[in-house]
């Protein structure tokens, strides 16, 4: 899940920028996390303590009001709703990550992240882009080589991941979406060298970055076998002390090697 805040983290100053390459400092003094990171910190929180996904994210979204979610997401959050709102945006896919590291198998994860996704996103697409960024994940950590996920990935979701990014880059506009943005932010991991290609990957498509390469981040954790230490403590030190504490607790139960 560092992976997944990582991403979010170095993605944030791109949010709306249109970077359109991946030549840019990792970090900047207005680097910070945003939504992603406080709603995966939220699911992390929900399986180490068998909360409720609903009252952890109001809880969290009355601690962190001022995140940057989106506005659909902050109607239902603020005014306390309970019912999902059908959404097909890759709010869903940006927080499932924590699922793939506590769910024992693939079969598992896919319910999980169906249940995480469907509090808020029950459209089937939103549905889908959950669950196939956490079996991405969960096949990453387990060992599979990046020609299974990706196959897998098409084959269970549909998703096409034949082309570059760089057929994609020229043309490819902001979208919030699962169907338009979490395909390619498999992608971007799939053509990455390591943990810092695959955030730079995303970022350079010039999309919804924070949430791509939070997406990517989360995967390239699971296959390289980690975060590298520097950005692993960069991310931390911007993190204040409740998600900090949380992070690092869910990080010793389900992910010390």
């Amino acid at each position: 899940m560092l992976g997944a805040i990582a991403g979010d983290v170095i993605g944030s100053v791109h949010e709306g920028a249109r970077t359109k390459t991946k030549d840019f400092p990792l970090f900047t003094p207005e680097s910070r996390f945003t939504d992603d990171t406080v709603l995966t910190v939220a699911v992390a929180n929900c399986l180490l303590r068998g909360r409720d996904y609903v009252e952890a994210f109001h809880d969290y979204f009355e601690t962190y009001p001022t995140a940057g979610y989106g506005g659909t997401y902050f109607w239902w959050a603020s005014s306390r709703r309970r019912e999902p709102y059908n959404s097909w945006g890759n709010g869903s896919a940006m927080r499932v990550s924590p699922v793939a590291y506590v769910a024992t198998t693939l079969e598992d994860v896919l319910q999980e992240a169906k249940r995480c996704a469907q509090v808020t996103h029950d459209h089937e697409q939103g549905i889908r882009g959950a669950q196939a960024t956490a079996a991405a994940v969960f096949l990453a950590r387990m060992g599979s080589s990046k020609e299974h996920i990706r196959r897998y990935t098409e084959e269970q979701f549909g998703y096409f991941l034949d082309e570059s990014l760089d057929q994609i880059r020229p043309t490819y506009e902001f979208d919030a979406s699962c169907q338009w943005s979490v395909p390619q932010s498999i992608l971007a991991f799939l053509e990455s060298s390591g943990f810092e290609d695959a955030i730079r990957n995303a970022i350079s498509l010039g999309g919804d970055a924070d949430t791509m390469a939070c997406i990517a981040g989360a995967i390239a954790e699971g296959y390289y076998g980690g975060v590298p230490a520097e950005i692993a403590e960069s991310v931390l030190a911007r993190l204040d002390d409740r998600l900090r504490s949380v992070v690092r607790e869910f990080r010793e139960r389900y992910m010390a090697s």
